[in-house]
């Protein structure tokens, strides 16, 4: 069976359907937390809580281009998971050396301990399916 060059690469079967679903389920919490929190209590911490919208942002853009599907939106994720893990290695080691930065958690804080460290290994598991939903010598 061949590949017609017209469809985009389905990047959603198998494992990417539950990492569709974990990003969208982190686009919910992260975006709707953010979004009160700011809306309520932005001057007690506006650093972890736009880092938090940022990170909502970010799960949003990466559960797009999942289910978009196609090499430039696997290109993009890839890109995005890997500002997702940096985002969250730096902020997490962040919170632990400098806790009086943060008064309020983020998203990543502590590498997302109060997300049952969900965003610190989402970014890895989704550099690893794209990886390895890459074409033929693309895997790079």
């Amino acid at each position: 069976m061949t590949v017609r060059e017209d469809r985009p690469t389905r990047l959603i079967s198998g494992p990417g359907i539950l990492l569709v679903w974990l990003y969208g389920v982190m686009v919910v919490g992260a975006v709707s937390r953010s979004a009160y929190q700011i809306a309520t209590e932005f001057d007690r911490a506006p650093l972890a809580y736009s880092l938090s919208a940022v990170a909502g942002l970010v799960y949003g853009f990466i559960t797009y281009t999942l289910v978009r599907g196609g090499e430039t939106a696997r290109k993009a994720a890839r890109v995005c998971c890997a500002a997702e893990l940096a985002g969250v290695l730096i902020v997490g080691t962040w919170t632990m050396v400098e806790p009086s930065a943060f008064p309020d958690a983020t998203v990543w804080s502590d590498f997302g301990m109060g997300y049952v460290f969900i965003p610190v290994l989402l970014p890895l598991s989704a550099l690893y399916w794209l990886r390895r939903r890459a074409p033929q010598g693309d895997a790079a």
